[in-house]
């Protein structure tokens, strides 16, 4: 019922519609702009830091930035689901329900950028966040006069690899999201060509997305900072050349599966 009446709510109210992608885009902004400040500023910086500086800043002034990041993070989730309740198909179903939409290329698109913001969005909440809470509770009990925990540098490694993660996600993810109008859902391509393909299609994306993931939470290749598998990680230049070159590389599967 409820949701029902929400549906009639939007499909009557262009406003509205247009309401939640502005929102949309806005906390999106916050939620990647706080991630690239994160890894282009905050994780260098902090790293020049003597102990007792870090410990302050990390108390002051990271565990603020943290608290914007993660509910910035569940605001592009939510607004996300609005958008997806507003968009209707050719026969005025919501998107979010509707199989037409997603067998379509645009859905198809869309859905792509989606798997990216949801693993990003899990990064946030199930590494990044639950890691950062051991490095701030170390910071704050360390600026006490207590003991350092020996955990804290363990949590902090997890947080950064899924952080750096994120950031190589970024790139794909506002490829496919911001591309749906024009590259993927209404240039050379249609309803026909992605239900034809489309399994080809998701078994190269699902491996590409969980290799990376896998990696980043130390799977396939542990943590250690030496190890080659972690090399992508180790500098923000690196996610983002990483990130660039995925960018091109889904572009290209789309390209030739479609």
């Amino acid at each position: 019922m409820v949701l029902h009446l929400a549906l009639n709510i939007f499909d009557r109210n262009p406003g509205l519609q247009f309401l939640a992608r502005w929102a949309h885009v806005v906390v999106g902004v916050c939620w990647i702009g706080l991630l690239f400040y994160f890894n282009f500023v905050q994780v260098p910086s902090f790293a020049k830091f003597e102990a007792a500086t870090r410990n302050e800043a990390i108390d002051k002034l990271a565990s603020r930035a943290l608290w914007w990041f993660r509910w910035a993070a569940a605001a592009t989730v939510l607004t996300g689901l609005l958008i997806l309740l507003a968009e209707v198909d050719a026969k005025g179903n919501a998107a979010l329900f509707s199989g037409t939409y997603w067998k379509s290329a645009e859905g198809t698109s869309i859905a792509t950028g989606i798997l990216f913001a949801l693993i990003m969005f899990l990064n946030v909440w199930g590494i990044i966040w639950r890691n950062q809470k051991v490095v701030i509770a170390n910071a704050r009990n360390v600026l006490s006069g207590g003991q350092a925990d020996p955990a804290a540098a363990d949590a902090g490694r997890r947080s950064a690899l899924a952080s750096r993660q994120n950031i190589i996600f970024t790139f794909p993810m506002l490829l496919f999201m911001v591309g749906t109008g024009t590259f993927f859902g209404g240039y050379g391509t249609g309803v026909n060509s992605a239900l034809n393909n489309k399994p080809i299609y998701w078994v190269i994306v699902l491996v590409i997305a969980a290799v990376f993931e896998l990696n980043a939470l130390g799977i396939l290749g542990g943590r250690a900072a030496g190890n080659i598998t972690n090399w992508v990680y180790e500098d923000h230049w690196r996610a983002i050349g990483t990130g660039v070159v995925l960018s091109g590389v889904m572009y290209g599967v789309w390209q030739i599966v479609f």
